[in-house]
């Protein structure tokens, strides 16, 4: 709560001192509070049925149609790609989770099933990244069924998608070799590597409290993807320039205090292992897309966070 506290406390400070709209990450605070607690306390009473839920509505949300998109229902819809595998990704660790808690084989195969019709919905919507993720997620947690120690095992994600984002931010500076830099230009379109090159430079020119918050889109030369969109698409890189080198050190600060939690979690090693690698795998998608703009992609991360590190409610059975 106190890094919550800290991230909301600092947007309204760089929204103060260079103007802005602190709004998109008070919202995002709030929901990733509430979802939180509403996880920690539906995993303590329902530790099977609430991430069951929660990936069937993950599902649902990521298949419905543009105008059900998750986000700020107050803004223009942006683009839903980030969002659309970000929420697979979710519904697959949740999925996969359920399936750890519960001690019934018939009931544990159902919902690694349910798991599998993610995965499978992310190739049949056309989403490349959402199929490959919910992919990681399935096979990271059958996987961990053989693990004993969490300190390695949640070491590995964290390290590639410390990769991923260090790659981001190397290519925005044209710190790359040549080749690669081509190799991630046909991978990535133009206007996006523009975006976060505008947003690096920014990020240097206003390092200390940023340029304010939602006003990337103002002061970026670079034409967004879609005009009614502003974001770098890419988290580190929009907090960077719109809140300066603190409001990127707090991001950070948030994910490995939820990666602490997990490994400090009283649920088993392979639920924390699941969720650990889903947050993970959402924090790769988040430093290449927008997908942490999206409300229902912020709360469902923190559900998901708080129903794996549930503690066993008072006289309540804990289910191995």
């Amino acid at each position: 709560m106190i890094l919550l506290g800290a991230c909301a406390g600092w947007s309204l400070i760089t929204a103060a001192a260079h103007g802005g709209r602190p709004e998109g990450m008070l919202l995002a605070v709030l929901a990733v509070a509430g979802g939180y607690a509403a996880g920690r306390v539906s995993g303590a009473l329902l530790p099977v049925a609430a991430p069951c839920a929660g990936a069937a509505a993950g599902l649902a949300l990521a298949v419905a149609p543009p105008g059900l998109s998750p986000g700020p229902w107050y803004a223009a819809p942006p683009g839903h790609a980030g969002a659309t595998a970000a929420l697979l990704a979710l519904a697959t660790g949740a999925a996969c989770c359920a399936a750890w808690a519960t001690a019934v084989p018939a009931l544990r195969l159902g919902l690694r099933a349910l798991a599998c019709a993610v995965v499978a919905a992310g190739a049949v919507l056309g989403s490349v990244g959402g199929c490959a993720a919910g992919l990681v997620v399935l096979l990271c947690s059958l996987a961990a069924g053989a693990v004993r120690g969490r300190a390695a095992w949640l070491a590995a994600p964290v390290a590639a998608a410390a990769l991923l984002t260090a790659t981001v931010w190397a290519t925005a500076a044209d710190a790359l070799p040549d080749g690669l830099t081509r190799a991630l230009e046909g991978r990535f379109t133009g206007p996006r590597l523009r975006l976060w090159r505008d947003a690096l430079a920014l990020a240097g020119r206003n390092s200390g409290l940023g340029v304010g918050p939602g006003r990337f889109g103002e002061l970026s030369p670079a034409p967004p993807p879609l005009p009614t969109e502003g974001r770098p698409h890419s988290a580190p890189l929009q907090q960077a320039a719109e809140q300066g080198l603190v409001g990127a050190l707090l991001l950070l600060a948030v994910f490995c205090w939820v990666l602490y939690a997990l490994w400090r979690s009283p649920r088993s090693t392979p639920i924390a292992l699941t969720a650990g690698t889903t947050l993970t795998t959402l924090a790769a998608l988040a430093a290449v897309s927008n997908a942490l703009s999206f409300t229902a992609v912020t709360a469902g991360a923190a559900l998901l966070a708080g129903w794996a590190t549930a503690r066993p409610w008072a006289g309540v059975a804990w289910e191995p």
